[in-house]
């Protein structure tokens, strides 16, 4: 309290003349903190207001300065930097000028835009060999930079409701720690170089959706959150498209049945982890005036539904993978074990709507996509044994990728349980080889059946022809 104090009164003496110029040094005020309820102590900043190094000394020196060391409201210093006009200097902990870089990665919320490429990479490995390094580069950060943009835009248009709300108003914007101009600068100049790097080092494609993705969610997702709950279901849209990207980028198309199983595994993802993060922070969500589910809905009964919900059609994916023979029916009990974890915490969420139980399926999904992805790449079968003619045509970092997943195969092929109960049966396979069997069978006989179809109606129109 005495610390905002004596910020106000300086701020009265900037005002009235009395303190003309500043020295900016790190001793001279013990740090201020400035509290965030989910990230403690995520800013430390030093606030110096003395000319002279005289007065630096005496300030530094006095008993009463020592104890200024408290927490501080981010409005206070929010203001001080805005209302000086740059005459005030916000300083890190070590006395330097304050961390732009940091405050970029802020912006860009670079924790989420690394999930964002990973998936993007999850997607172009799932492609198969051989590897175009050149283009996964490119994809991975024409992402990046698309997903700095869109986040960064998204914070320039609410940099008023995330100065209201405790978990977001220490973000550079509602901080005051970089300006609007600058934070359109950067992310006009992302966007530029995501598009730009995703046409150069990929295809039309994948760079289409790369730009349309910063519009989607910068656009029309931000203008969604304080109007309508369909807001989360366009932010879901955003998340399904990196991993389609990914797939084009390595020469995929955007309808292959593994691009949509791609896309619609982070698309129905998404609604388990946002709507469980949302009800812990229900309450800062209304405080920003957000339309999110669990804001209107204060018993959890549509939240705790919508979890419970998603999480079963997520847990189907892996089934329709290995049937439709994208996947081997491995995955798909590998997948059911996975989902089934999720569905248990989905009903503990159910039966008691408490932040412990939420914040448990929040951390469940942050390690599940990663599983999901990695098993999904394991299991596919766009990737061939290391015998294969076509690796000789590979580059030597494809034929590396390629041996490694042969060999996490060959060990998983001896503890798998599909493998045990066909050893034991002898002549027996599990359920899902043989349905997955059958399907491809189908497969290639209706194949067959639309040649000799082909081959039939050709004759046909020869004998017209050669009638007339």
């Amino acid at each position: 309290m005495r610390a905002a104090i004596f910020l106000r009164a300086a701020r009265n003496q900037l005002k009235h003349g009395k303190l003309k110029k500043y020295n900016f040094t790190a001793n001279f005020l013990a740090p201020l903190h400035i509290f965030d309820s989910t990230e403690n102590y995520q800013n430390s900043f030093h606030v110096n207001t003395f000319s002279t190094s005289s007065d630096v000394h005496k300030a530094s020196t006095s008993t009463d300065a020592k104890k200024f060391s408290t927490l501080a409201d981010p409005k206070i210093i929010s203001s001080l930097a805005k209302e000086q006009n740059g005459k005030y200097c916000l300083a890190n902990a070590s006395g330097s000028n304050i961390n732009y870089w940091n405050a970029i990665s802020q912006l860009s919320k670079s924790r989420l835009s690394a999930l964002v490429v990973c998936t993007t990479s999850a997607g172009f490995f799932a492609f198969g060999a051989p590897i175009s390094y050149t283009a996964l580069c490119a994809a991975s950060i024409g992402t990046a930079f698309c997903a700095s943009s869109a986040s960064t835009w998204n914070q320039i248009f609410e940099v008023e409701r995330d100065a209201k709300m405790k978990r977001t108003r220490n973000r550079p914007l509602p901080a005051g720690v970089i300006s609007t101009r600058d934070a359109k600068i950067l992310g006009t100049a992302t966007a530029v170089m995501g598009g730009s790097l995703l046409l150069a080092g990929t295809d039309i494609v994948t760079a289409s959706l790369g730009v349309g993705n910063i519009v989607l969610y910068s656009g029309l997702y931000t203008y969604l959150k304080p109007r309508s709950e369909m807001n989360t279901w366009v932010g879901a849209l955003v998340g399904a498209i990196p991993p389609v990207m990914g797939w084009t980028a390595a020469g995929g198309s955007i309808f292959d049945l593994e691009a949509l199983l791609l896309g619609g595994t982070l698309f129905l993802w998404q609604f388990p982890h946002f709507f469980a993060l949302s009800w812990m922070h229900r309450v800062d969500y209304a405080r920003g005036g957000f339309e999110m589910v669990p804001v209107n809905d204060p018993n959890g009964d549509r939240t705790s539904a919508l979890v419970t919900r998603y999480s079963l059609y997520l847990s189907t994916l892996p089934v329709i993978a290995s049937v439709a023979g994208v996947t081997s029916a491995m995955f798909a009990i590998e997948g059911l074990l996975l989902n089934g974890y999720a569905l248990h915490l989905a009903r503990r969420f159910a039966k008691d709507r408490s932040n412990a139980n939420a914040r448990k399926v929040f951390l469940m999904s942050l390690w599940y996509l990663p599983c999901w992805m990695m098993l999904f790449i394991l299991h596919s079968k766009t990737w061939k044994n290391e015998n294969d003619d076509k690796l000789a045509d590979e580059n030597e970092l494809s034929k590396m990728a390629s041996r490694v997943i042969t060999s996490i195969r060959q060990n998983g092929t001896e503890a798998c349980l599909h493998t045990h109960i066909a050893a034991i049966s002898k002549d027996k396979e599990c359920g899902l080889t043989v349905v997955q069997n059958q399907v491809e069978s189908v497969k290639e006989s209706g194949l067959i059946h639309a040649e000799e179809v082909g081959i039939t109606v050709a004759g046909v129109l020869d004998n017209k022809d050669n009638h007339h």
